[in-house]
Protein backbone atom coordinates (compact mmCIF):
# COMPACT_ATOMS: atom_id res chain seq x y z
CA UNK A 1 0.00 0.00 0.00
CA UNK A 2 1.55 3.36 -1.02
CA UNK A 3 2.41 5.86 1.67
CA UNK A 4 0.27 8.96 1.74
CA UNK A 5 3.00 11.03 3.37
CA UNK A 6 6.76 10.76 3.14
CA UNK A 7 7.96 11.93 6.60
CA UNK A 8 11.33 13.10 5.35
CA UNK A 9 9.84 15.11 2.51
CA UNK A 10 6.37 16.10 3.68
CA UNK A 11 7.31 19.33 5.50
CA UNK A 12 9.87 22.05 5.10
CA UNK A 13 10.24 22.88 8.78
CA UNK A 14 7.72 20.61 10.47
CA UNK A 15 3.94 20.42 10.34
CA UNK A 16 3.33 23.04 13.00
CA UNK A 17 5.36 25.78 11.33
CA UNK A 18 4.34 24.98 7.76
CA UNK A 19 0.66 24.81 8.60
CA UNK A 20 0.78 28.06 10.55
CA UNK A 21 2.62 30.33 8.15
CA UNK A 22 1.31 28.97 4.85
CA UNK A 23 -2.05 27.22 5.24
CA UNK A 24 -2.87 29.24 8.35
CA UNK A 25 -2.21 32.56 6.61
CA UNK A 26 -4.40 31.60 3.67
CA UNK A 27 -7.24 30.39 5.91
CA UNK A 28 -7.14 33.56 8.01
CA UNK A 29 -7.36 35.64 4.84
CA UNK A 30 -10.36 33.68 3.59
CA UNK A 31 -12.06 33.92 6.98
CA UNK A 32 -11.73 37.71 7.04
CA UNK A 33 -13.03 38.04 3.50
CA UNK A 34 -16.03 35.83 4.23
CA UNK A 35 -16.73 37.77 7.41
CA UNK A 36 -16.43 41.15 5.69
CA UNK A 37 -20.20 41.90 5.72
CA UNK A 38 -20.31 41.37 9.50
CA UNK A 39 -17.11 43.35 10.01
CA UNK A 40 -18.32 46.34 8.03
CA UNK A 41 -15.47 45.87 5.61
CA UNK A 42 -17.23 45.53 2.26
CA UNK A 43 -15.79 47.91 -0.30
CA UNK A 44 -12.91 50.17 0.74
CA UNK A 45 -10.60 48.88 3.43
CA UNK A 46 -11.72 50.39 6.78
CA UNK A 47 -9.22 52.05 9.09
CA UNK A 48 -8.92 49.11 11.50
CA UNK A 49 -8.24 46.69 8.63
CA UNK A 50 -5.75 49.09 7.06
CA UNK A 51 -3.88 49.27 10.37
CA UNK A 52 -3.93 45.51 10.85
CA UNK A 53 -3.09 44.30 7.36
CA UNK A 54 -1.30 47.15 5.60
CA UNK A 55 0.63 48.73 8.49
CA UNK A 56 1.15 45.81 10.89
CA UNK A 57 1.77 43.17 8.22
CA UNK A 58 2.75 44.64 4.87
CA UNK A 59 4.73 47.75 5.83
CA UNK A 60 6.14 46.20 9.00
CA UNK A 61 7.45 43.14 7.16
CA UNK A 62 9.39 45.47 4.86
CA UNK A 63 11.20 46.94 7.86
CA UNK A 64 12.03 43.46 9.18
CA UNK A 65 14.77 43.27 6.54
CA UNK A 66 16.77 45.50 8.90
CA UNK A 67 17.49 42.45 11.07
CA UNK A 68 19.22 40.79 8.14
CA UNK A 69 21.12 43.86 6.99
CA UNK A 70 21.53 47.31 8.53
CA UNK A 71 21.23 46.30 12.20
CA UNK A 72 24.16 43.89 11.82
CA UNK A 73 27.46 45.79 11.86
CA UNK A 74 29.44 42.73 10.72
CA UNK A 75 27.11 42.27 7.76
CA UNK A 76 27.49 45.90 6.77
CA UNK A 77 31.26 45.57 6.81
CA UNK A 78 31.07 42.38 4.75
CA UNK A 79 29.10 43.87 1.84
CA UNK A 80 29.24 47.67 2.06
CA UNK A 81 28.77 48.11 -1.67
CA UNK A 82 25.45 46.27 -1.68
CA UNK A 83 24.02 48.02 1.36
CA UNK A 84 25.07 51.46 0.21
CA UNK A 85 24.42 50.96 -3.48
CA UNK A 86 20.96 49.36 -3.25
CA UNK A 87 19.18 52.37 -1.69
CA UNK A 88 21.13 54.86 -3.79
CA UNK A 89 20.25 53.13 -7.06
CA UNK A 90 16.64 52.59 -5.99
CA UNK A 91 16.29 56.25 -5.06
CA UNK A 92 17.89 57.48 -8.28
CA UNK A 93 15.61 55.28 -10.38
CA UNK A 94 12.59 56.52 -8.45
CA UNK A 95 13.50 60.18 -8.92
CA UNK A 96 14.05 59.73 -12.66
CA UNK A 97 10.74 57.91 -13.01
CA UNK A 98 8.85 60.53 -10.98
CA UNK A 99 10.39 63.36 -12.97
CA UNK A 100 9.07 61.68 -16.11
CA UNK A 101 5.62 61.54 -14.49
CA UNK A 102 4.07 60.44 -11.18
CA UNK A 103 2.24 57.69 -13.05
CA UNK A 104 5.53 56.39 -14.47
CA UNK A 105 6.90 56.17 -10.94
CA UNK A 106 3.91 54.27 -9.55
CA UNK A 107 3.78 51.97 -12.57
CA UNK A 108 7.46 51.09 -12.20
CA UNK A 109 7.04 50.64 -8.46
CA UNK A 110 3.98 48.42 -8.90
CA UNK A 111 5.70 46.06 -11.32
CA UNK A 112 8.82 45.78 -9.17
CA UNK A 113 6.59 44.96 -6.20
CA UNK A 114 4.67 42.41 -8.25
CA UNK A 115 7.88 40.67 -9.31
CA UNK A 116 9.00 40.59 -5.68
CA UNK A 117 5.75 39.00 -4.52
CA UNK A 118 5.88 36.34 -7.24
CA UNK A 119 9.52 35.52 -6.68
CA UNK A 120 9.05 35.09 -2.95
CA UNK A 121 6.48 32.36 -3.55
CA UNK A 122 8.85 30.70 -6.00
CA UNK A 123 11.58 30.84 -3.37
CA UNK A 124 9.47 28.82 -0.92
CA UNK A 125 8.67 26.08 -3.39
CA UNK A 126 12.31 25.95 -4.50
CA UNK A 127 13.29 25.26 -0.89
CA UNK A 128 10.92 22.30 -0.76
CA UNK A 129 12.57 20.88 -3.85
CA UNK A 130 16.02 21.47 -2.41
CA UNK A 131 15.24 19.73 0.86
CA UNK A 132 13.63 16.75 -0.91
CA UNK A 133 16.50 16.54 -3.41
CA UNK A 134 13.91 16.61 -6.16
CA UNK A 135 14.88 15.94 -9.74
CA UNK A 136 15.41 18.81 -12.16
CA UNK A 137 12.17 17.92 -13.94
CA UNK A 138 10.17 18.00 -10.70
CA UNK A 139 11.69 21.32 -9.67
CA UNK A 140 10.77 22.80 -13.02
CA UNK A 141 7.21 21.54 -12.67
CA UNK A 142 6.98 23.03 -9.18
CA UNK A 143 8.25 26.35 -10.53
CA UNK A 144 5.73 26.23 -13.37
CA UNK A 145 2.94 25.62 -10.85
CA UNK A 146 3.90 28.61 -8.70
CA UNK A 147 4.27 30.90 -11.69
CA UNK A 148 0.94 29.69 -13.07
CA UNK A 149 -0.77 30.23 -9.69
CA UNK A 150 0.49 33.82 -9.51
CA UNK A 151 0.90 35.08 -13.07
CA UNK A 152 -2.29 33.54 -14.45
CA UNK A 153 -4.52 35.75 -12.27
CA UNK A 154 -2.22 38.74 -12.84
CA UNK A 155 -2.54 38.50 -16.63
CA UNK A 156 -6.31 38.12 -16.24
CA UNK A 157 -6.27 41.26 -14.08
CA UNK A 158 -4.47 43.22 -16.78
CA UNK A 159 -7.00 42.06 -19.35
CA UNK A 160 -9.91 43.17 -17.15
CA UNK A 161 -8.82 46.64 -16.10
CA UNK A 162 -10.10 48.73 -14.47
CA UNK A 163 -10.98 46.83 -11.33
CA UNK A 164 -12.29 48.06 -7.97
CA UNK A 165 -8.77 47.83 -6.53
CA UNK A 166 -5.20 48.49 -7.56
CA UNK A 167 -1.69 47.69 -6.37
CA UNK A 168 -0.53 51.10 -5.08
CA UNK A 169 -2.55 53.82 -6.79
CA UNK A 170 -5.36 53.82 -9.30
CA UNK A 171 -4.08 53.24 -12.82
CA UNK A 172 -0.64 51.95 -11.82
CA UNK A 173 -0.90 48.81 -13.96
CA UNK A 174 -0.81 49.20 -17.74
CA UNK A 175 -4.18 48.68 -19.42
CA UNK A 176 -4.97 47.63 -22.98
CA UNK A 177 -4.51 43.86 -22.88
CA UNK A 178 -7.44 42.20 -24.71
CA UNK A 179 -9.85 40.23 -22.56
CA UNK A 180 -9.23 37.08 -24.53
CA UNK A 181 -5.63 37.16 -23.26
CA UNK A 182 -6.93 36.99 -19.71
CA UNK A 183 -9.19 34.06 -20.53
CA UNK A 184 -6.32 32.23 -22.20
CA UNK A 185 -4.06 32.94 -19.22
CA UNK A 186 -6.56 31.37 -16.82
CA UNK A 187 -6.99 28.38 -19.11
CA UNK A 188 -3.23 27.87 -19.34
CA UNK A 189 -2.80 28.29 -15.60
CA UNK A 190 -5.48 25.62 -15.04
CA UNK A 191 -3.68 23.20 -17.36
CA UNK A 192 -0.33 23.74 -15.62
CA UNK A 193 -1.80 23.34 -12.14
CA UNK A 194 -3.79 20.26 -13.18
CA UNK A 195 -0.59 18.73 -14.57
CA UNK A 196 1.23 19.52 -11.34
CA UNK A 197 -1.59 18.04 -9.26
CA UNK A 198 -1.59 14.93 -11.44
CA UNK A 199 2.10 14.48 -10.77
CA UNK A 200 1.44 14.55 -7.03
CA UNK A 201 -1.07 11.72 -7.51
CA UNK A 202 1.54 9.78 -9.49
CA UNK A 203 3.98 10.20 -6.60
CA UNK A 204 1.49 8.55 -4.26
CA UNK A 205 0.82 5.75 -6.73
CA UNK A 206 4.57 5.09 -6.94
CA UNK A 207 4.81 4.92 -3.15
CA UNK A 208 6.88 8.10 -2.96
CA UNK A 209 4.45 9.87 -0.68
CA UNK A 210 3.23 13.47 -0.75
CA UNK A 211 5.26 16.52 0.11
CA UNK A 212 2.36 17.85 2.14
CA UNK A 213 3.93 21.19 2.99
CA UNK A 214 4.70 21.94 -0.65
CA UNK A 215 1.20 20.96 -1.72
CA UNK A 216 -0.26 23.28 0.91
CA UNK A 217 2.05 26.08 -0.18
CA UNK A 218 1.02 25.84 -3.83
CA UNK A 219 -2.65 25.54 -2.87
CA UNK A 220 -2.42 28.52 -0.52
CA UNK A 221 -0.63 30.58 -3.16
CA UNK A 222 -3.26 29.79 -5.77
CA UNK A 223 -6.09 30.50 -3.33
CA UNK A 224 -4.63 33.86 -2.31
CA UNK A 225 -3.88 35.06 -5.84
CA UNK A 226 -6.95 33.69 -7.61
CA UNK A 227 -9.24 34.66 -4.77
CA UNK A 228 -7.62 38.03 -4.19
CA UNK A 229 -7.57 39.04 -7.85
CA UNK A 230 -10.10 37.13 -9.95
CA UNK A 231 -12.80 36.59 -7.32
CA UNK A 232 -12.24 39.75 -5.27
CA UNK A 233 -14.76 42.51 -5.80
CA UNK A 234 -13.37 45.22 -3.56
CA UNK A 235 -10.22 46.67 -2.04
CA UNK A 236 -10.66 44.91 1.30
CA UNK A 237 -10.68 41.42 -0.23
CA UNK A 238 -7.69 42.20 -2.42
CA UNK A 239 -5.71 43.70 0.44
CA UNK A 240 -6.28 40.84 2.87
CA UNK A 241 -5.58 38.09 0.35
CA UNK A 242 -2.58 39.97 -1.00
CA UNK A 243 -0.57 40.78 2.11
CA UNK A 244 -1.10 38.09 4.75
CA UNK A 245 0.45 35.14 2.90
CA UNK A 246 3.31 37.38 1.82
CA UNK A 247 4.08 39.08 5.11
CA UNK A 248 3.50 36.50 7.85
CA UNK A 249 6.04 33.93 6.58
CA UNK A 250 8.57 36.72 6.15
CA UNK A 251 8.18 37.74 9.78
CA UNK A 252 8.95 34.17 10.78
CA UNK A 253 11.95 34.12 8.48
CA UNK A 254 13.51 37.27 9.90
CA UNK A 255 12.81 36.44 13.53
CA UNK A 256 14.35 33.00 13.12
CA UNK A 257 17.34 34.44 11.29
CA UNK A 258 17.85 37.15 13.90
CA UNK A 259 17.83 34.59 16.71
CA UNK A 260 20.37 32.44 14.88
CA UNK A 261 22.58 35.40 14.10
CA UNK A 262 22.35 36.65 17.71
CA UNK A 263 23.50 33.24 18.98
CA UNK A 264 26.79 33.72 17.10
CA UNK A 265 27.56 36.91 19.02
CA UNK A 266 28.54 40.34 17.80
CA UNK A 267 25.09 41.10 16.41
CA UNK A 268 25.04 44.63 17.79
CA UNK A 269 21.79 46.61 17.62
CA UNK A 270 19.85 43.65 16.29
CA UNK A 271 20.72 41.58 19.34
CA UNK A 272 19.68 44.33 21.74
CA UNK A 273 16.24 44.50 20.13
CA UNK A 274 15.79 40.75 20.43
CA UNK A 275 15.97 40.82 24.22
CA UNK A 276 12.23 41.51 24.32
CA UNK A 277 11.55 38.38 22.26
CA UNK A 278 8.94 38.10 19.53
CA UNK A 279 6.63 40.80 21.02
CA UNK A 280 9.48 43.30 21.08
CA UNK A 281 10.55 42.30 17.57
CA UNK A 282 7.05 42.91 16.20
CA UNK A 283 6.39 46.10 18.19
CA UNK A 284 9.64 47.62 16.92
CA UNK A 285 8.63 46.90 13.33
CA UNK A 286 5.09 48.18 13.80
CA UNK A 287 6.43 51.41 15.30
CA UNK A 288 8.63 51.96 12.25
CA UNK A 289 5.72 51.17 9.95
CA UNK A 290 3.47 53.67 11.73
CA UNK A 291 6.14 56.34 11.54
CA UNK A 292 6.50 55.75 7.80
CA UNK A 293 2.76 55.90 7.20
CA UNK A 294 2.51 59.07 9.29
CA UNK A 295 4.93 60.78 6.90
CA UNK A 296 3.12 59.43 3.84
CA UNK A 297 -0.22 60.67 5.09
CA UNK A 298 0.84 64.10 6.32
CA UNK A 299 2.94 64.90 3.26
CA UNK A 300 1.33 63.00 0.36
CA UNK A 301 -2.02 61.26 0.92
CA UNK A 302 -3.96 63.28 3.54
CA UNK A 303 -6.47 60.43 3.84
CA UNK A 304 -6.44 59.37 7.51
CA UNK A 305 -6.77 62.49 9.60
CA UNK A 306 -8.50 60.50 12.36
CA UNK A 307 -5.25 58.62 12.95
CA UNK A 308 -2.53 61.03 11.88
CA UNK A 309 -4.16 64.42 12.32
CA UNK A 310 -5.10 67.10 9.83
CA UNK A 311 -2.84 69.30 7.83
CA UNK A 312 -1.47 69.32 4.33
CA UNK A 313 1.50 70.70 2.48
CA UNK A 314 1.23 71.89 -1.11
CA UNK A 315 4.52 70.88 -2.70
CA UNK A 316 5.68 71.64 -6.25
CA UNK A 317 6.24 68.75 -8.67
CA UNK A 318 10.03 68.92 -8.54
CA UNK A 319 10.00 68.63 -4.74
CA UNK A 320 7.56 65.71 -4.92
CA UNK A 321 9.90 64.01 -7.38
CA UNK A 322 12.55 64.04 -4.66
CA UNK A 323 10.27 63.34 -1.70
CA UNK A 324 8.01 60.52 -2.94
CA UNK A 325 10.91 58.20 -3.92
CA UNK A 326 12.50 59.00 -0.55
CA UNK A 327 9.36 57.92 1.34
CA UNK A 328 9.19 54.81 -0.85
CA UNK A 329 12.85 54.00 -0.26
CA UNK A 330 12.40 51.46 2.58
CA UNK A 331 10.10 49.41 0.39
CA UNK A 332 12.23 49.80 -2.73
CA UNK A 333 15.38 48.81 -0.83
CA UNK A 334 13.58 45.78 0.58
CA UNK A 335 12.70 44.68 -2.95
CA UNK A 336 16.26 45.04 -4.18
CA UNK A 337 18.04 43.50 -1.20
CA UNK A 338 15.69 40.53 -1.04
CA UNK A 339 17.10 39.37 -4.35
CA UNK A 340 20.61 39.08 -2.84
CA UNK A 341 20.47 38.26 0.86
CA UNK A 342 18.85 34.80 0.82
CA UNK A 343 21.37 32.82 -1.23
CA UNK A 344 22.84 30.03 0.95
CA UNK A 345 25.05 28.83 -1.88
CA UNK A 346 27.06 32.04 -1.53
CA UNK A 347 26.81 32.23 2.26
CA UNK A 348 27.00 28.84 4.02
CA UNK A 349 26.48 30.41 7.47
CA UNK A 350 23.00 31.48 6.41
CA UNK A 351 21.62 27.95 6.67
CA UNK A 352 23.01 27.53 10.18
CA UNK A 353 21.44 30.80 11.30
CA UNK A 354 18.12 29.65 9.92
CA UNK A 355 18.32 26.30 11.69
CA UNK A 356 18.99 24.31 8.53
CA UNK A 357 22.43 23.10 9.41
CA UNK A 358 24.98 22.86 12.24
CA UNK A 359 26.60 26.06 13.50
CA UNK A 360 29.78 27.07 11.65
CA UNK A 361 31.84 25.97 14.65
CA UNK A 362 30.27 22.52 14.62
CA UNK A 363 28.73 23.14 18.03
CA UNK A 364 25.08 22.74 18.91
CA UNK A 365 22.48 20.06 18.21
CA UNK A 366 22.11 18.57 14.74
CA UNK A 367 19.22 19.77 12.59
CA UNK A 368 17.20 16.59 13.12
CA UNK A 369 16.98 17.22 16.87
CA UNK A 370 15.66 20.77 16.65
CA UNK A 371 11.97 21.31 17.43
CA UNK A 372 9.58 22.72 14.85
CA UNK A 373 9.54 26.07 16.62
CA UNK A 374 13.27 26.47 16.05
CA UNK A 375 13.12 25.90 12.32
CA UNK A 376 13.57 28.64 9.77
CA UNK A 377 11.11 30.12 7.34
CA UNK A 378 13.22 31.25 4.39
CA UNK A 379 11.49 33.44 1.86
CA UNK A 380 13.81 33.16 -1.12
CA UNK A 381 16.69 30.87 -1.93
CA UNK A 382 17.82 30.60 -5.50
Amino acid sequence: MPRLLAPSQGWLFGPGVDLTVFAGSALVSVAFVLAAPWLGAVGDTPLWAWLLFVVCVDVAHVWSTLFRTYLDADELRRRPGLYLGAPLLAYAAGVVAHLASPRAFWTLFAYVALAHFVRQQYGWVALYGRKARASTAERRLDAAAIYAATLGPVVWWHANLPRAFWWFVEGDFLAGLPRVAGTMALALHAVVLATWAGFQVVRVARGQGVQAGKVLLVAATWGAWFGGIVLARDDFAFTVMNVVLHGVPYFALLFRYARGRHAEGGYGAGGALLRAGLPGFLLFLVALALAEEFLWDRVIWHERSLLFGQGSVDLPPDVLALLVPLLALPQATHYVLDAFIWKPGREPALLARLGWGPPPTGEGPPLSTLPDSAMAIPGRND
